[in-house]
């Protein structure tokens, strides 16, 4: 069976998603072939040992030696499009199957105010926001009046981990909200939440939905952005320095989240303990999936290993829909 790792897109974290990709291919599961597909705005190329093959989006085929058609596809691009659904979507009007949550999921997972505000009305705590889709919708004033200060300022509508900044003072609203509307069409500015950052991967096994071990986020910078996530600024402290109760109950509220969701394959959702108390940060469909990211740290320590991680996932997601 020929399966495609699509991988690249139209963010700014195409180096970490074809970084992702590279991981899965190398540890893929015995028994398939495994095909990275790089995609940006100039196209698609498969790529084998280096060597660029042009990939036929209207057939879905690439040529070496002979013509051959792929079977199903893992999309593992962060961000537009595919961490938002399109690319899924594509794949169903192709007839192409996919591991990977649909394009409804995706989409509202995607949207960090839609989906929290989604999360909220079936009684998960998450932080009090406000939503913006032009500079000018709301006065700064009137924003840290309602949320208070510190604030986070975030794009919406991307998943990229950039464009979000920690606002101390009503100075730096202008800023803050100038460099989210460079990353996103739309805005949510949310209350600052102070305590413990925590993370838990989830996904679907054939015997249910499987939690892995928390990761506890200790980061050197104000909160965790782009440097602390990719370029060491922070220390991930797996297993999570929790109670047993607040690790039981993240558990099940992400394994609740993702049934919620209706999500597919890995996803990793991200809280800030407060007293205690789980809120959700965000939801990732498709998080870090290179040698140091964070979910393969929760399979290590589980111990296992990420070839038979994503066999778990073949077997639930594809094998077991096909017989």
């Amino acid at each position: 069976m020929l399966i495609a790792v699509i991988c690249g897109g139209y963010s700014s974290e195409f180096d970490i998603s074809v970084k992702s990709a590279k991981t899965i291919v190398e540890n893929f599961p015995e028994g398939f072939n495994a095909v990275m597909v790089v995609l940006d705005k100039s196209g698609w190329k498969v790529v084998i040992e280096g060597e660029e093959l042009d990939f036929d989006i209207r057939t879905m085929t690439f040529t070496q030696e002979t013509a051959k058609r792929i079977d199903a596809a893992i999309v593992y691009i962060h961000g537009d499009p595919g961490e938002n659904g399109k690319v899924q979507a594509f794949l169903e009007i192709q007839g192409i199957p996919y591991i990977n949550s649909g394009p409804l999921a995706s989409a509202l997972s995607f949207d960090k105010w839609y989906c929290n505000q989604f999360l909220s009305r079936f009684g998960i705590p998450v932080a009090d926001s406000v939503f913006l889709r032009e500079r000018s919708q709301m006065k700064a004033e009137d924003i840290v009046d309602r949320l208070g200060l510190p604030l986070f300022v975030k794009p919406s509508d991307s998943g990229s981990s950039y464009g979000i900044s920690k606002v101390k003072s009503i100075d730096e609203m202008e800023p803050a909200l100038n460099k989210a509307f460079l990353e996103g069409r739309s805005v949510v500015v949310e209350s600052f939440l102070k305590g413990t950052e925590v993370t838990c991967g989830v996904y679907r096994k054939l015997t249910g939905i499987h939690a892995l071990p928390l990761t506890e986020i200790a980061t050197e910078n104000e909160f965790f952005d782009y440097e602390a996530k990719y370029l060491g600024k922070s220390k991930e402290i797996t297993p999570a320095r929790v109670s047993d109760d607040v690790r039981e109950k993240i558990q099940q509220r992400a394994r609740y989240i993702y049934e919620l969701l209706n999500l597919r394959s890995i996803a990793r959702i991200d809280f800030m303990v407060v007293a205690e108390e789980p809120f959700v940060i965000e939801v990732n469909t498709t998080p870090g999936f290179s040698a140091a990211s964070i979910v393969p740290q929760m399979i290590r320590y589980e111990g296992r290993s990420i070839r038979d991680f994503w066999q778990d996932i073949l077997d639930a997601e594809l094998i077991s829909k096909r017989q």
